[in-house]
């Protein structure tokens, strides 16, 4: 006997437990299909980092810069025990691509986009070099200090589920979507639940399943619209050691690429690599060409830290396919549509820091497919419980 809700979801990462949120909070019934468990994809493999993308301000992209600065404040208010205001510090070096005029350039900008909360920076009176972590200083010309935020991604994405769940939303764990067809004015989705295949219907269908998203398009019948799209993979490495004064902006030497090295649960976690992936999103694995380019970051920046290696790992993340090179493809998100009046929308990309203002817009977009009821929070207001 099948089941009806009016918002079935695909996918247990970050944005399919905000679109979750977002619709249980709007009063409608909402189901969410996860076929592993609760971030066990992307959002358990991200930079950890809630901040507004200070590099993107290179390529032009003040919309997505100011809106993730806006969402970073409002999860250090709806998520305090959860995100966490960090020190982030800049250093340049002689052989850096970044000039310090250039540098501040760039956070004069990104103070004004973030305005009065948590834009402040400065440069590091050369004195206190000493302070920073043994942070190389040899060819050192500069360090900037500025604050973004740090969350643990896996523990935000539970949060934001339980939060659903406290407004009614089911969270169905070991659930393997297996295909969605057209039923008047919704979907009959069939899944495998313990070996068993089950069905419910759904008024509207959201894909969120991150790299296995061209997988789910593929099973929805009639077929829907497709946008190409590829795999990007981005490595980590955790490292033992301490860095106690922040989180440190920087650049690999092999091609001046910005990495991030930061405190993590006791040690040092460095990333990320940007490499096309091609093949089963479930494979994908650190390479070792990966982890030495992050060792070798790591070691310029901290020559008295061991760079071995006691934890390496590598997530996905979907960018829309394009000629150029990655650095220069858009990061914002693609909501993909089935029509002009939505039923089905893939979320394609996005970043872990924008996940909330994403599941509203796709709540908006189908507003027109949904029957119209009360509101009984709002996100952005909504303190999320801690997991």
């Amino acid at each position: 006997m099948s089941t009806s809700f009016d918002v079935v979801v695909v996918g247990g990462g970050i944005h399919g437990v905000g679109v979750a949120q977002a619709a249980a909070v709007r009063g409608y019934r909402v189901r969410l299909l996860e076929q592993s468990a609760l971030a066990s994809g992307t959002s358990s493999r991200s930079s950890k980092l809630v901040h507004g993308g200070l590099r993107y301000l290179e390529s032009g992209r003040l919309g997505l810069v100011r809106e993730s600065l806006k969402e970073r404040e409002t999860l250090l208010r709806i998520a305090p025990e959860l995100v966490e205001r960090r020190a982030f510090y800049i250093p340049i070096y002689a052989q850096s691509r970044r000039s310090p005029p250039w540098v501040t350039a760039g956070l004069v900008l990104y103070r004004w986009l973030a305005g009065r909360e948590g834009g402040q920076f400065e440069r590091v009176r050369r004195s206190a070099w000493g302070e920073l972590d043994g942070l190389a200083t040899r060819d050192l010309k500069a360090v900037f200090r500025y604050n973004d935020a740090q969350t643990d991604d896996v523990a935000l994405t539970r949060a934001v589920a339980r939060s659903a769940e406290d407004f009614d939303a089911e969270i169905v764990l070991g659930a393997r979507f297996i295909g969605a067809e057209r039923a008047g004015a919704g979907y009959e989705v069939r899944f495998v639940r313990a070996g068993r295949v089950e069905t419910c219907v759904a008024r509207t269908l959201v894909n969120a399943a991150g790299p296995w998203a061209g997988d789910v398009l593929g099973r929805v019948l009639p077929g829907p619209p497709r946008r190409a799209f590829d795999l990007v993979e981005g490595t980590h490495i955790v490292t033992k050691g301490t860095l106690t004064q922040g989180i440190y902006y920087g650049e690999a030497p092999a091609d001046g690429r910005a990495v991030f090295m930061m405190p993590w649960h006791g040690q040092i976690l460095t990333g990320t690599t940007e490499r096309l992936y091609v093949g089963d999103p479930a494979l994908v694995a650190p390479t070792p060409t990966e982890i030495a380019y992050l060792q070798e970051a790591l070691a310029r920046h901290f020559p008295g830290l061991t760079t071995t290696v006691a934890e390496a790992f590598a997530g996905l993340r979907v960018l829309p396919h394009a000629a150029q090179g990655l650095n220069a493809r858009s990061r914002e998100t693609v909501l993909l549509a089935d029509a002009p009046q939505a039923r089905l929308i893939s979320v394609l990309g996005g970043k872990l820091t924008g996940y909330r203002r994403t599941a509203e817009r796709v709540m908006e977009r189908l507003a027109g497919a949904l029957p119209e009821r009360p509101a009984r929070a709002d996100t952005a207001r909504l303190i999320l419980p801690v997991p």
